[in-house]
């Protein structure tokens, strides 16, 4: 049956075809921002060294996103990448030649190893269970990794919870041995390993009353055996920023030292196993940090005066000493504050690089030292290099690699990180490439309609003159030979547009955008949280343009701009370019929150206000001087009105005119906006309604008219509302010829709850999915779901009259098993058949509105999800599919079909036959060639959008999270357009054939019928 099932099934679906795969669709891995903010996870060069004396070099960096990757300096590609869950947060990575190590998890749960250079996993061992680990404040406090040195070069030495050392063999896997410190309890946390030959120090930091002092911790490398433990004599108020190791691997026979910042002096322990030294202090200046920039494995540091002017701290046989100051390094308004990176040569000499943006001469600047070169007496060469702030934000962290091909000429490549969280590379002041790693990001986004090509090229004719306008017709004109031979060649051969080809970009990079013969080029128009906008080009993924948010007044003080929702505000259909306003909070530092509106021209990202040039920032409109409620988007015939409510329920509008504010009046007693409301783990959802005339503050204000207060044990997770698509079927005739009306209440919305906060985690805590009428808060629909370990993973969509929402059941029992499951719920006018209250026109009054007839039918998926989404089309025709991207990192899409509610529980009947309902099976086949995706993996998927193509049949699918994937579908396959098969030249040679057949069989029937008339008469 199930065979039958899937081969029925099979007849109207759509599959994607192998020709097809990267050429309908495109993938875009990212790494995400990388983290930048402590040097065991921050962005490094890496060069791996092979017998024979050949390097390569490759990236190292850690991200936001929870990714480890490498990529490629040359061009920038990804060259490998390990995705971590969620809850398994990158904590440290260290590398070494052929491998990088990795700790994740809390308190360091996992330890894994990569090569180096292809990222294959070649160990991963659990250290402790994640609930059992140590949690610290940051999380990087108490983790460390440093490999072995000399005959040991395969040890792994892992710091795990600030008092646990293991000994991990690198290519076993095995713990050699592990050293846990004996007083857990006490206020010592170890955060650094330094390892030799023949000892491991653990530093750290034992809490005193109003500062911190240095415990040093010696071990034996070969056996783990305690050497010495003590305090070092010292007083630290910053904690381990200003703390660093210092050792030069060139020079083995210095001892090791240990460098901190106190009271204004850098003060030195020499590391012993014993511990005998003492403390020595570097005099001459005072300092206000000192700074690991990446060699301190090569004996030097860099430390910052009072004045800002930096200096470089080195390692010698006569302990620190300053070998080098940078020039005109001092703080100043004209430029930023430096930033210091250190590098290695294919040699091994190190670099410190200082780089900085000048606000004087627009550019950013490197030196780069060296302190080996000039006979050892140090040198700085220097450049400038044109970063474009205005369009990618500050620089906020960089990494240098070095070579030295002449005495005196050093060339550096820097890899930089920026605020918008692009990364870049440049080779002294050449950019090589760009990493928009911000659209890892993504808060909203929205697929715009391009006009015609005619109708693009000719935006603002309408106010040429009469000359002008004559001599564009005129040129246009010159074309028409052209086009008429091109039209001739297509009709004769067929070759027309195909839907399973590649839409290209126009070959002109001058000529405006303009979409395709089908409607599958679109822009898609996306906002992240790093404070940036982006036009991407749906045909292959490139950025078409890309605006960097203003502050407003915030500037003076830093803050960021949060996007909360996006809407397009006018399309093509409406005679002129597109535009699309992004609703955002502005989150300044001195913790004042304002709600900011960006009104951008979808194809070129100009302000559409035209008060922002197109090199500068965007600037905003502030709307709202305080946080944010509630925005949604009114169509009046006045055009697209976004509508915003305050803290205080006023109503404000975008535009705000005359015309607005009258239209807005005579409707807004028909408006019910219901809200969430109570703080969080008391939340409750209120319906309201906004008054026809303004109140005292020269506003329309809402009031509330319901509230449904959920069980303590709830609080609201989501609230999701049907899309405003097409609706071309208002009910579905049966085999028996009648009908059953959908509920198409305007009013409708989705609710899904969770355990509270407020209540302790229990495993017998549930989740619900409601469904209300937000005209007056009745429960149309509610299904009570359990949670796992009192977290409540439910997805959910609603469009038309069909719900779907898809969960973890943790339970079983007979006949039940635990699994994931998918309910499919269809909702119908009245109590039965030919029953039509015509849902979509009631008044809120209306006692019909809950005169519904509910169809839900439970099945077992596959596997886990993460979002949902049902396709759409331009006229609501095609049967709708729902899109899912699961836990695998696969897009898949899935028939209406197998989730119809109603699919009988017996062989179907003749009259469900005719229906196309196919026999229930619990199980939904997971069926290999819906997977959209196919070979891509579509890491982290957090919303997938689905938009019409100008092919009623083909819906445009994006999914964004950690990447950008991009494809297009046809649910009932592309009924309206001749099969790529059919021979168009035949019926071409057909037609014409008959044609001339009728052509020379007419002159003899005329003849013929002359001749019967002479004869007949």
């Amino acid at each position: 049956m199930r065979l039958f099932t899937l081969l029925l099934g099979a007849v109207s679906a759509y599959a994607l075809h192998a020709s097809e795969a990267g050429i309908i669709d495109w993938h875009t891995p990212h790494v995400g921002v990388p983290l930048v903010h402590s040097p065991s996870t921050a962005p490094k060069f890496h060069r791996r060294e092979y017998d024979g004396g050949a390097t390569r070099s490759i990236i190292l960096a850690a991200s936001q996103s929870n990714v480890l990757a490498g990529v490629n300096p040359a061009n920038g590609s990804l060259e490998w990448r390990h995705v971590f869950d969620d809850d398994d947060i990158i904590l440290a990575y260290q590398r070494q030649n052929d491998v990088v190590a990795a700790l994740s998890g809390v308190g360091g749960a996992y330890f894994r190893l990569f090569d180096a250079m292809d990222g294959d996993l070649l160990l991963e061992r659990k250290l402790h269970s994640p609930e059992s680990g140590r949690l610290l404040e940051p999380e990087t406090l108490g983790v460390a990794l440093e490999f072995g040195l000399g005959e040991r070069v395969n040890d792994v030495y892992v710091l795990t919870d600030g008092h646990v050392l293991r000994n991990i063999d690198r290519r076993a896997g095995e713990v050699r041995w592990g050293w846990t410190a004996p007083d857990q309890s006490s206020l010592v946390v170890y955060s650094k390993i330094l390892a030799t030959p023949s000892t491991v120090y653990l530093l750290g930091l034992s809490k005193s009353f109003a500062s911190y002092t240095l415990h040093v911790t010696s071990l034996s490398a070969t056996t783990g055996e305690l050497v010495a433990d003590g305090n070092i004599p010292s007083s630290i108020l910053t904690g381990l920023s200003d703390v660093a190791v210092l050792r030069d691997l060139k020079l083995p026979e210095l001892e090791p030292h240990l460098v901190w910042l106190e009271d204004k002096a850098i003060k030195s322990f020499s590391l012993t196993p014993r511990l005998e030294a003492k403390p020595a202090i570097l005099k001459g200046a005072a300092y206000k940090t000192i700074e690991d920039v990446g060699v301190s494995e090569y004996g030097q540091i860099v430390a910052t005066k009072e004045d800002g002017s930096a200096r470089v701290i080195s390692l010698s046989s006569e302990g620190l000493k300053v070998i080098w100051e940078y020039a005109d390094s001092a703080t100043l308004p004209t430029r930023s504050d430096s930033i210091f990176a250190g590098g290695l040569d294919v040699d091994g000499h190190p670099y410190i690089a200082r780089v900085f943006w000048s606000h004087s001469f627009g550019q950013a600047s490197a030196h780069v030292f060296a302190a080996h070169l000039a006979e050892g007496k140090g040198l700085v060469t220097g450049f400038t290099f044109p970063f474009q702030t205005s369009n990618h934000g500050v620089i906020r962290h960089v990494a240098v690699d070095t070579a030295n091909p002449e005495p005196y000429r050093v060339l550096a490549r820097l890899f930089l990180t920026t605020s918008t969280g692009a990364v870049q590379l440049w080779h002294q002041d050449q950019l090589q490439w760009t990493r928009e790693e911000g659209l890892a990001d993504i808060r909203v986004a929205e697929l715009v309609e391009l006009p015609e090509r005619k109708i693009a090229a000719h935006v603002g004719v309408d106010q040429e003159s009469f000359g002008v306008r004559l001599r564009r017709q005129l040129s246009d004109a010159q074309d028409f030979p052209q086009y008429a031979v091109n039209f001739a060649r297509r009709f004769v051969t067929g070759s027309y547009a195909s839907v399973s080809a590649a839409v290209a970009p126009s070959a002109n990079a001058t000529e405006p955008l303009s979409r395709d013969t089908f409607g599958f080029r679109k822009v898609i128009v996306a906002a992240t949280s790093h404070g940036k906008i982006y036009g991407i080009d749906s045909a292959n993924g490139e950025v078409l343009w890309s605006r960097l948010f203003g502050l407003g007044w915030a500037a003076q003080v830093g803050g960021n701009i949060v996007p909360a929702k996006l809407f397009v505000t006018r399309t093509v259909s409406d005679g002129e370019t597109p535009q699309v306003v992004l609703v955002t909070q502005r989150k300044a530092n001195n913790g004042l929150v304002d709600t900011v509106l960006f009104h951008v021209d979808a194809l070129t990202g100009e302000d559409a206000r035209g008060k922002s040039p197109a090199g500068d920032v965007l600037q905003g409109e502030d709307v709202v001087s305080g946080p944010l409620i509630e925005a949604f988007l009114w169509r009046a015939a006045a055009g697209r009105i976004v509508v915003l409510l305050d803290e205080f329920l006023q109503v404000h509008l975008y535009p705000e005119s005359e015309e607005t504010l009258s239209a807005f009046e005579k409707a807004a007693p028909s408006l019910r906006l219901p809200l969430k409301s109570g703080p969080p783990g008391q939340r409750r959802l209120s319906g309201h309604q906004i008054p026809p005339k303004v109140d005292f503050t020269g506003r329309h204000i809402a009031y509330p008219t319901w509230t449904l207060p959920f069980p303590p044990t709830e609080d609201i997770r989501a609230v999701f509302a049907r899309p405003a698509d097409p609706v071309a079927s208002l009910g579905k005739v049966l085999g028996n010829r009648t009908t059953l009306y959908k509920y198409l209440n305007p009013n409708l919305v989705g609710v899904v709850t969770g355990p509270s906060a407020s209540v302790p985690v229990s495993d017998r805590a549930t989740c619900a999915v409601y469904l209300l009428d937000g005209a007056k808060g009745t429960v149309i629909y509610h299904s009570v779901l359990p949670s796992v370990g009192g977290v409540c993973d439910v997805e959910a969509t609603l469009v038309e009259n069909w719900l779907v929402y898809h969960y973890y059941d943790n339970e079983d029992g007979p006949g039940q098993a635990k699994g994931y499951r998918v309910v499919s719920v269809e909702l119908y006018e009245g109590h039965g058949v030919d029953q039509k209250t015509k849902s979509s026109d009631l008044t809120s009054l209306s006692n019909d509105t809950v005169s519904v007839s509910i169809y839900e039918q439970s099945y077992v998926f596959p596997r886990g999800i993460t979002t949902l989404s049902p396709t759409s089309t331009s006229y609501g025709i095609t049967i709708k599919d729902i899109i899912v991207a699961n836990e695998n990192g696969q897009i898949q899409s899935f028939p209406r079909r197998f989730l119809d509610p109603r699919r009988p529980k017996q062989k179907p009947t003749s009259q469900e036959v005719e229906e196309w309902l196919i026999q229930y099976d619990p199980v939904i086949p997971d069926d290999p060639k819906r997977i959209l995706s196919h070979k891509y993996e579509v890491a982290k998927t957090r919303h997938i959008v689905a938009s019409p193509a100008l092919l009623e049949s083909t819906s445009l699918v994006l999914a964004y999270g950690l990447d950008l994937f991009f494809t297009r579908v046809a649910p009932s396959n592309t009924f309206d357009v001749l099969s790529e098969n059919f021979n168009k030249a035949q019926l071409v040679f057909t037609i014409g054939g008959l044609v001339l057949a009728l052509m020379v069989v007419k002159p003899i029937v005329t003849r013929k019928r002359l001749q019967e008339r002479w004869y007949t008469s």
